[in-house]
């Protein structure tokens, strides 16, 4: 679930019970836009990580502290001033907005009780941390936003603190059964976007838990909706909002059953996701570190191959556009046999032309028609049609030389475009390593010799297996594709690839025997999801005994011909596997 409302009213809960008459020992500011706050509550010690990054806002209890700047930036300094020392009263959430309010009881400069409010606004871009008084005017925040940047709030020092209303949205605790129905239903859109769009803190994730629990498909138009689908639709609302209202958290963390890659978190369970791998948390704040240290680790890989990514994306629009400049010349060479007629018809009616003629018409005798012929008036006729063979003689030339290149262009536009499918399967630096060998290998990228660590840095094949305990293979790159088929794969074990695109070598081993049709549609639906039409809702698949391959000849490794095969339509995806 992204950080709305209801993971933001989940965490409250939490953060109150944790901090509540916490006095506050340390404020740091690490980050430009974030702030560590160090408190202790009788024996116990706890950290309060809130950022305020457009593209990352964060609030949580962390165990990890960070390295602050020597010099304390004019905020932190304010902070420090006011609150250094100051108890947190209480943490709360107004209404289901994404908003936290830390409630903090210091002595002012006259020693006499004061409070102060910490707001941390976690909203996107218009993220912010900001400090107001006991009367909620502001003090200073973390971005000051004047009126030139929002023309909604300005947020700098003596302003009143407020958050922006959200258009036409409704808070859920004042939500009745008639308003759901009349207002927030009958705007037109899917029935999950509707939802999410009339009330405050409910994303898209959080409506499409609404629909699923009312039994109603997300997608449907709300004009399409029953009486009674409506009245369920508010029923679930109700559930769900006693349940966060009522019941502890249960945080989880969903991710690809396979890959491992996290998809979603939440902190109450999800039917949206109850096919996905599930992992619970400890708390709410557990769960958004290691959701988002999972999520990082998988930015990271992204961020590792970007370079790459581009470097091949490059040398891809190169090759395309020196196959278009080849594919435009070979269209001029259609002329040569043009060329030669005139030079035959010439020599065979040339006499027939005077001195000075700019052309001759003929008789073309390869289908009888008449046909005019340019002449050059200032050279003789045999001359012109010397000319003419020459022209064709360089129009074959070119032809024979243009059609090689094509077809090396064509061939490294296929290298290429492999290799681009490859990248979006790699999984470690082991993969990357193996694909910035295959580049340098065939000349793409510049040899460079390869360290020891270069080369201790080797993937291996995804290795699944069934529930049937048949194993399957899957090369998630050229290199690997070569080594499953023709090293890995005995001639009697099946081979399954995507038909006519990209994609992962996939092959089940039979050890004599002969798999199951479930594993054969289990592998196709594995070579599909590894392959260049991943995102298609279905992908051709071809398969063969293994003994059919051969290798591609003059091709780069991991292409291949085989001239029989069946061949079966699946959906792209990876299930009822468990990696080896």
């Amino acid at each position: 679930m992204s950080f709305d409302g209801i993971t933001i009213h989940a965490l409250v809960r939490e953060l109150d019970r944790a901090l509540s008459d916490s006095r506050i020992t340390k404020i740091a500011q690490p980050q430009p836009e974030e702030l560590i706050i160090t408190v202790k509550n009788g024996g116990e010690k706890h950290l309060l990580l809130m950022n305020a990054n457009a593209s990352l806002p964060l609030i949580y209890l962390t165990q990890e502290n960070e390295i602050s700047p020597l010099k304390a930036p004019g905020f932190l300094m304010l902070l420090r001033k006011y609150i250094g020392s100051g108890v947190i009263e209480k943490v709360s959430q107004p209404g289901l907005e994404r908003v936290v309010r830390l409630q903090i009881r210091h002595l002012d400069e006259l020693g006499d009780l004061a409070r102060k409010y910490l707001y941390i606004e976690i909203m996107g871009k218009y993220s912010n941390i900001i400090f107001t008084d006991d009367n909620d005017r502001i003090i200073d925040s973390i971005k000051r936003i004047g009126a030139n940047t929002s023309s909604v709030r300005e947020v700098l020092p003596g302003r009143d603190y407020f958050i922006p209303s959200q258009k036409d949205k409704y808070n859920p605790f004042d939500v009745t059964r008639t308003m759901f129905i009349e207002e927030i239903l009958r705007r037109p859109g899917e029935t999950a976007r509707v939802i999410a769009s009339g009330l405050v803190g409910f994303s898209s994730v959080s409506s499409v838990e609404v629909c699923l629990r009312a039994g109603v498909d997300p997608s449907v138009s709300q004009a399409s909706l029953t009486q009674d689908q409506k009245n369920a639709l508010f029923d679930a609302f109700r559930q769900i909002l006693a349940m966060i209202d009522q019941t502890e958290p249960s945080p989880v963390i969903y991710s690809d059953p396979v890959t491992k890659k996290p998809l979603e978190f939440s902190a109450w369970p999800l039917l949206s996701y109850e096919n996905a791998s599930c992992t619970r948390s400890s708390s709410v704040s557990q769960m958004l570190y290691s959701y988002y240290s999972a999520k990082n680790t998988y930015s990271n890989m992204k961020q590792r191959s970007a370079d790459l990514r581009k470097n091949v994306k490059n040398l891809l629009e190169r090759e395309s556009r020196k196959l278009n400049i080849q594919q435009k010349q070979l269209e001029s060479s259609k002329k040569m046999d043009k060329y030669r007629i005139y030079g035959e018809l010439l020599h065979t009616y040339g006499y027939e032309a005077k001195e000075g003629d700019d052309s001759i018409e003929v008789i073309n005798y390869y289908d009888n028609k008449p046909l005019k012929i340019p002449l050059d008036p200032k050279k003789p006729v045999m001359e012109c049609a010397n000319d003419y063979f020459k022209r064709y003689e360089k129009l074959k030339r070119t032809k024979e030389a243009v059609s090689l290149q094509i077809e090396d262009t064509r061939k490294n536009i296929d290298e290429l475009d492999s290799v681009l499918t490859s990248l979006d399967m790699a999984e470690d630096e082991g993969d990357l390593s193996e694909i910035r060998h295959e580049l340098s290998d065939y000349g793409f990228l510049r040899k460079s010799s390869h360290s020891k660590k270069e080369k201790a840095l080797k993937a291996k094949p995804l290795h699944f297996v069934t529930d049937d305990g048949a194993d399957i293979y899957v090369g998630k790159n050229n290199y690997q594709n070569e080594y499953v088929t023709f090293k890995l794969a005995k001639p009697l074990d099946w081979w399954f690839h995507a038909k006519n695109m990209p994609g992962s070598h996939v092959i089940i081993k039979t050890d004599g025997g002969e798999p199951s049709d479930r594993d054969f549609e289990i592998a196709a639906q594995i070579a599909a999801y590894y392959s260049k039409g991943r995102d298609n809702d279905k992908t051709e698949i071809d398969y063969v005994k293994r003994k059919e391959v051969m290798k591609s000849p003059g091709k780069a490794k991991g292409f291949v011909i085989y001239h029989t095969n069946y061949s079966m339509t699946v959906h792209p995806e990876v299930s009822g596997v468990r990696k080896a």
